[in-house]
């Protein structure tokens, strides 16, 4: 089960020089960063996790909580530690409270749909109460966001989203909105139409992938980086394994996790109907004084023109960077530039898209005052991360079973940061021996063949 590398396609592995995003830029210290690069793979190991991100480190974790030795387990990464989307995402952890239900009950149904609202909420609890139990040091601070309607045809889209989640059942209790004059003063935005308020947060994702790798590895777990997957082929002479191909050796397992995200198709090409690469970018900025200090923003924001242009923010609160992350789908962007967001190349930025961020930003809020700012205020730092966008919207989980002792969990489709904290425990039940129903997923999300059946011959509509 072989597959060449092609630029643009989920059949490609990562590159191999990625550009560093603002979490890899202040985490060069990480002692396991750059983990057996060049130590050769085990011949043997009963637990082979591809992906080094929050996904693989999460799921190495909960095996080893849930009594698997950590010497049974092996993490394979292409590149340095957590180097794919884990550590160059926005730094949000946003669920969704209403705004995709539309849509899901399209696809999903509404019953479905509500669960994967309910499970974006859980999943922010999770993070909170992990952080916590385990004092991890990823500047983790739970707030609150606001879904900001900058014209009146998506405030209206939104009115109507509401409605219909309210309407099926969905709890909407800890949702507080705002209009008009109200909706301005609330959020700082002088343009906003209407703006609805909900519990969120905001952390330093690769201090949290970090923190995953270092207790697995400390439980006995092994980290290789610099170690792609490249092939899986059955075991010949035990046709129950499977052999992992790496450029330093083979490793024969019982069990393959793939946390592979938008790269997954490489090693189960049946997926790639139903999974795209998708380049995103995001900047960190410098705050001048009207963003410094008391100033400082206390929530998250997703700032929106429509469903598909749109601009992501927060304002970390120990040392005041803003991220600003912006949506390739923009009407403002060339052609070209939206196009090239299906690829999988992050070794570098697109320049159009940092003058877009940068103009939006200043016009969205003006007493930024870009044109004033002393040298070392303002953009500071742009990067870009791949994202996995599967056809109906919803992350592929659990085993794969066409391919015994096969087990997934990705395709993420921007929202990893608020679905990874119970879907890598779940694909963890389920490699235990576990059924479905235990792993308190909405019923969506499990991996099937009927499923990509269904997706490869299907059109449904984009949630984000």
């Amino acid at each position: 089960m072989s597959a060449s590398s092609r630029d643009g396609s989920s059949r490609s592995l990562p590159h191999k020089n990625p550009c560093l995003s603002f979490w890899q830029r202040t985490t060069r210290a990480f002692p396991l960063l750059h983990a057996n690069q060049s130590i050769p793979v085990p011949s043997r190991s009963k637990y082979v996790v591809i992906g080094s991100g929050i996904s693989g480190g999460l799921t190495a974790f909960d095996l080893i909580e849930a009594g698997i030795k950590g010497e049974d387990i092996i993490i394979l990464e292409a590149r340095e530690a957590a180097s794919g989307a884990s550590s160059r995402n926005a730094g949000h952890v946003r669920p969704d409270a209403f705004r995709g239900f539309s849509a899901y009950a399209k696809v999903h149904g509404e019953e479905q749909a509500l669960k994967i609202i309910a499970n974006e909420r859980l999943v922010l609890e999770k993070v909170d109460e992990f952080t916590k139990k385990h004092s991890v040091q990823c500047d983790f601070n739970l707030t609150t966001t606001f879904d900001v309607c900058m014209t009146s045809e998506f405030a209206a889209y939104e009115a109507e989203s509401f409605d219909a989640y309210k309407s099926a059942g969905g709890d909407v209790s800890h949702i507080k909105f705002y209009e008009g004059q109200e909706a301005q003063t609330r959020t700082k935005v002088k343009g906003a139409v209407a703006a609805y308020e909900w519990p969120a947060g905001s952390s330093h994702p690769a201090k949290l992938a970090q923190f995953l790798l270092q207790a697995v590895v400390s439980h006995g777990g092994k980290l290789f980086t610099f170690c792609p997957a490249t092939e899986l082929r059955r075991n010949e002479s035990e046709p129950g394994l499977w052999d992992v191909h790496t450029p330093r050796g083979v490793v024969t397992t019982e069990r393959v996790v793939h946390c592979t995200n938008a790269h997954a198709a490489l090693l189960l090409p049946h997926l790639e109907p139903c999974i795209q690469p998708n380049r995103a970018q995001a900047h960190s900025l410098i705050p001048t004084p009207s963003f410094a200090a008391e100033n400082a923003l206390q929530n998250t924001f997703s700032l929106r023109y429509s469903l598909h242009h749109f601009y992501s923010l927060i304002q970390r609160q120990n040392d005041g960077t803003l991220v600003l992350g912006v949506s390739r789908s923009n009407p403002t962007l060339s052609e070209e530039t939206r196009a090239s967001v299906y690829s999988t190349d992050d070794t570098s930025y697109n320049k159009e898209v940092v003058q877009d961020a940068l103009q939006s930003f200043n016009k969205i809020f003006p007493d930024f005052d870009s044109a004033s700012a002393v040298h070392g205020e303002g953009l500071d730092h742009a990067w870009t991360g791949i994202i996995a966008m599967t056809t109906d919207s919803v992350p592929f989980v659990g085993a794969i079973e066409s391919l015994p002792g096969q087990y997934i969990c990705a395709g993420f489709n921007g929202h990893g940061m608020a679905r990874i904290f119970t879907c890598a425990p779940g694909v963890a039940k389920i490699i235990l021996g576990k059924e479905w129903h235990d792993t308190g997923l909405p019923e969506c999300f499990r991996f099937s063949e009927e499923r990509l059946s269904r997706l490869s011959t299907k059109t449904v509509p984009s949630v984000w």
